[in-house]
């Protein structure tokens, strides 16, 4: 999932083009969008374990045939095993969770809570990679968490298993953003990408066949499999463009696009109201996320 927390793209704000970042912004949008709506269709044949498992192998596929037309498959190396397999941990534990909450949860509500993730990663950052925990940055993290608060309404309903994967969902994603920070410091997105795909293909294997039993996805699930692999990096592809040519202050109000989108793909397909506490929660997340971004542009 996503992190938008990115002070090299500050850097570059100077030389800022927003009208092509928001067009790769649409593209992130429909990728997201998608995986969701894939993810719900297969999982009327598949586990989440099973559909990680075959998004995984979609995705290696794809990685071994861009990095060898790119000619990068050469920079895959081994020297930092550890923090991948670590990373690559966090990542389907927050994938798999993800994909569960999805299907119990009305999809605005996952998305909101996957919004907390940047914060997650703000503190995270604080403690592992001694990262100083500004003014700015506790005013972002309350902010954050007062939206969390008006999402669950703690006492005024009763919270769901939706509610729980989704937010631990978060927390994943911001634990394996934690650790792609130190990969990046001295690995490709060749390599990352390859272990990524490679370890939780590996994972998921583990996972789906420890009952001995792994179901094979029908010629009509199929397609909703190959979205999944393909949105997945997709999504991530053209959220790391439009950072790479517009400042994070610009990219980021883009990017909680994605909640409105999907509320609307919720009600149209799935006739899912939209809860207001949803809305307004996810407001106060997003305010929260870009007053921290505002506070990297200052400095």
């Amino acid at each position: 999932m996503t992190s938008v927390n990115d002070d090299a793209a500050e850097v570059q704000a100077p030389a800022a083009r927003p009208g092509l970042a928001a067009l790769w912004m649409v593209g992130a949008i429909l990728a997201f969008s998608s995986m969701a709506i894939a993810g719900r269709a297969a999982s009327l044949e598949l586990d989440t374990f099973e559909m990680m498992t075959w998004r995984s192998a979609v995705g290696l596929v794809i990685v071994l045939a861009v990095g060898a037309a790119a000619g990068t498959l050469g920079q895959v190396t081994r020297r930092s095993l550890h923090l991948h397999f670590a990373r690559n941990l966090a990542h389907f534990t927050g994938q798999n969770l993800w994909f569960f909450a999805l299907t119990v949860s009305p999809l605005a509500l996952v998305f909101a809570l996957e919004f907390t993730s940047p914060l997650w990663t703000m503190l995270l950052a604080a403690i592992f990679l001694g990262e100083r925990m500004t003014r700015v940055k506790a005013i972002a993290g309350a902010l954050g968490f007062a939206g969390v608060l008006l999402i669950v309404q703690p006492g005024a309903q009763p919270l769901s298993s939706g509610m729980l994967t989704a937010a631990l969902a978060a927390v994943m994603f911001a634990t394996s953003a934690i650790f792609t920070k130190k990969l990046t410091a001295t690995e490709t997105i060749t390599c990352i990408l390859f272990w990524l795909t490679t370890m939780q293909l590996l994972m998921g294997l583990v996972t789906s066949l420890w009952d001995g039993d792994m179901a094979m996805p029908s010629l009509a699930t199929l397609p909703w499999v190959v979205l999944i692999g393909v949105a997945g990096l997709a999504a991530h592809f053209c959220l790391t463009t439009a950072l790479s040519i517009a400042p994070a202050s610009v990219v980021m109000p883009m990017d909680f696009a994605r909640l409105p989108a999907i509320a609307v793909v919720g009600m149209l397909f799935y006739g899912e109201p939209l809860a207001w506490g949803v809305l307004g929660g996810a407001l106060l997340i997003f305010a929260g996320n870009y007053v921290n971004i505002l506070g990297l542009a200052r400095r």
